[in-house]
């Protein structure tokens, strides 16, 4: 080295203290795989925002619309988008994707593209707007709006014609460039089947991969809004993915990767794909009610606190987002119930993470990266998400200690990945040293942007994180500690084909109260001992848990049950096992024999003539339940021999919201009824029944 060359390098190393040298040359890891674009990013860090349903078919009480509805009974008259945005914000939302267009074809806006929106409607002469409103009450409450079109339309005479994909873009163009920003965009993954279609009533099917040209609409989307995120479930690889369900969960391993082509099976909706090319993270889509648009018959079915949690640590805490839809009531708003449910949870979630536990402890790391304070261990716990602790290149195992300066108690365990760079980690574990020595508390396998665990409460001194596998040098972000207080979860109500009633706790400790008349139960109410006797005719059940220790009492549990089946047979089916379909056990099922060549009709001999408007039917309940009806034919008779068709039809969007499907219809009298499956969701001729049921006149 010249002295030329020596003088200056003394004058850098007099300028800059060791440590800062140091810092300039230790350079931070490489992106690994496939990483989160701004759009993404931003996406993932509003964690949890809304769905409103409001249509034609909200006044029919149908699960979707058929296309032929009159725009005339659409007249929400105390419409009111502030009351929807005002619920959003206190609820901790940080947007509203409104659907602006479902299957039926009918728009809440004022499109110039269709006669079949608001502008026929009597809502406001014909001169409202609703998008227009939404768009006004985000911005007045400091909310982002999102966009739901449904590519499927059961009203417009082109679909399936390539006339259609143009109508199909107009109207995104219209929503797209009238309202203002839109962070999402959302395109149902229900597409083809039958419909009004101008007035055709037909069956129409599309491959919908090919039919909208993706590629080019998803172009034209990101020209109008360059800032969007496009979700789909079918077509070219879209930003954003499905989970496969809409029941409120994503996997328990959740990469935020897919290939960029190729199907994606279901299996693959729910863990994402850990060596995929592509970033498309997961959204959970679940509504605060077992179905998307409003039901009267819902109103004592709105999800209780716990269930709102376990959907809280199902989604956002494992490294998803939480869209949570709002069904709008026929008078415009949102039920005052679902308010208070939404507004409970958002307590619940402030109660959990008021307090960081790991606030000012002291944070050790076995390995920290060119031994670099940007790199080191207290930078996990800063609660700064811009940086991170992190190890040198190739080593992917290492531990990250806390000791706090008293012991604490705790049951939820918090972490985030610095995602910007990618989703590294594979497997994880937590121990707490408890008693002098370390115990293992709890385990994960991905963490993302964003993973919570739950636990028994833990009473200890240390805390300490193992990455045990990555797929590259681990960046951990943030670690958060907290004490969730206990919330008491209802009891669950069951009738058996007997008649009786049964009430199980999901505590084993708690104590149980109930009703038969519809009151609200209390501690002075009826204390639960045992099957309830409440003979053959219809009855309502409300119960509660109650804890001793705590003196906590949970939601109010309800079920209206109709006539007992105490009497009813099955006919021409020898298995006896088939009696599971009427045994008012949700866990068991039926399915008619494999091998049979066709669907079996299921025939019920009630016992004696009743007077039936209806019936229910409820397929297997687990994920990988087959033989799920999609259409019907439902008769009855008086001796099982001449058969009166009296409903037929569609179970709507059952295959991705498996619950009790309802059906009503005008009053018949009869004896026997006869369930006739014309279709399931897997074309192929099997059958299955968790339990089937009528509705009584």
């Amino acid at each position: 080295m010249g002295v030329k060359n020596e003088f200056f390098l003394l004058i850098l190393l007099s300028c800059f203290p060791l440590a800062a040298v140091s810092q300039v040359m230790t350079p931070a890891p490489l992106p690994y795989g496939p990483t989160p674009g701004e759009n993404q990013l931003r996406w993932q860090q509003m964690e949890y925002y809304a769905f409103v349903h409001l249509s034609v078919n909200t006044y029919t009480d149908m699960a979707w619309g058929l296309g032929n509805e009159d725009p005339h009974i659409f007249n929400p008259k105390e419409l009111d988008c502030r009351q929807w945005a005002r619920i959003c914000k206190q609820a901790g939302m940080k947007g509203i994707i409104i659907t602006a267009k479902h299957h039926s074809g009918f728009c809440l806006w004022p499109s110039k593209y269709t006669e079949y929106s608001v502008k026929n409607s009597p809502w406001k002469g014909g001169k409202g707007d609703i998008m227009r409103e939404m768009a006004d009450a985000c911005k007045e409450y400091g909310l982002r709006l999102g966009v739901y079109l449904s590519p499927w339309d059961r009203n417009h005479a082109d679909y399936g014609k390539p006339e259609y994909i143009t109508y199909f873009r107009n109207q995104l163009t219209e929503l797209l460039t009238n309202y203002g920003d839109v962070f999402e965009v959302w395109f149902d993954g229900a597409n083809g089947g039958s419909g009004y279609y101008g007035g055709a009533n037909e069956t129409r099917k599309i491959d919908r991969d090919t039919y909208y040209d993706w590629k080019n609409t998803y172009k034209l989307v990101r020209t109008l809004q360059p800032n969007i995120v496009i979700w789909n479930d079918g077509g070219d690889r879209a930003d954003l993915r499905w989970v496969g369900t809409e029941a409120g969960y994503v996997g328990e391993t959740n990469w935020s990767l897919l290939n960029a082509t190729g199907d994606v099976p279901e299996d693959m909706l729910r863990h994402g794909l850990e060596n995929g090319n592509t970033w498309v993270p997961g959204e959970v889509n679940t509504s605060i009610r077992p179905e998307w648009f409003y039901h009267p018959k819902e109103d004592s079915k709105v999800k209780t606190l716990p269930q709102l949690m376990d959907t809280y640590y199902h989604s956002i805490g494992r490294n998803g987002t939480l869209l949570l839809n709002f069904p709008i009531m026929p008078n415009g708003l949102i039920h005052e119930k679902d308010e208070k449910a939404v507004m409970e949870m958002a307590q619940a979630i402030k109660n959990v993470f008021a307090v960081n536990l790991l606030k000012g402890a002291k944070a050790e790391a076995t390995q920290v990266r060119g031994s670099d304070q940007r790199f080191a261990a207290d930078k996990a716990v800063d609660e700064d998400n811009n940086t991170y602790w992190t190890t040198d290149d190739h080593v992917t195992t290492a531990s990250l200690t806390m000791n706090f300066s008293k012991p604490v108690s705790f049951n939820r365990f918090l972490i985030q990945e610095y995602i910007p760079l990618g989703q590294r980690v594979k497997s994880f574990t937590v121990e707490a040293f408890v008693k002098g020595e370390w115990k293992e508390i709890t385990k994960g396998t991905t963490i993302g942007y964003k993973r919570i665990l739950r636990f028994s409460t833990v009473h200890a001194t240390r805390l300490r994180l193992t990455i045990t596998d990555s797929k590259s040098v681990p960046l951990i972000s943030n670690i958060g500690l907290y004490n969730a207080p206990q919330i008491l979860a209802p009891p669950s109500i069951a009738r058996e084909q007997s008649g009786d009633v049964r009430i199980v706790a999901a505590d084993v400790e708690s104590q149980l109260y109930y009703t038969l008349d519809g009151a609200t139960p209390t501690l002075k109410s009826n204390r639960y001992t045992g099957p309830i006797k409440t003979g053959d005719g219809k009855v309502v059940v409300k119960s509660i848990a109650y804890d001793p220790v705590t003196k906590n009492s949970s939601a109010v549990s309800e079920e209206k049950f109709d006539i007992a089946r105490r009497h009813w047979t099955i006919a021409g089916i020898q298995d006896t096992n088939v009696y599971q379909v009427l045994d008012g056990n949700v866990s068991t099922q039926w399915y008619q024999d494999k091998n049979s060549k066709m669907p079996v009709d299921l025939v019920i001999d009630l016992g004696k003539e009743e007077q039936i408007s209806g019936f229910r039917y409820l397929p297997e309940q687990n994920w990988w339940a087959t033989g799920i009806i999609t259409r019907y034919h439902f008769f009855v008779s008086q001796d099982g021999q001449q058969w009166n068709l009296a409903d037929k039809g569609e179970f709507a969007n059952i295959k991705n919201n498996p619950l009790w499907q309802s059906k009503t219809f005008s009053t018949v009298k009869g004896r026997y009824v006869k369930l006739q499956a014309l279709g399931n969701t897997l074309n192929d001729n099997v059958v299955g029944y968790a339990e089937v049921d009528i509705i009584t006149h």
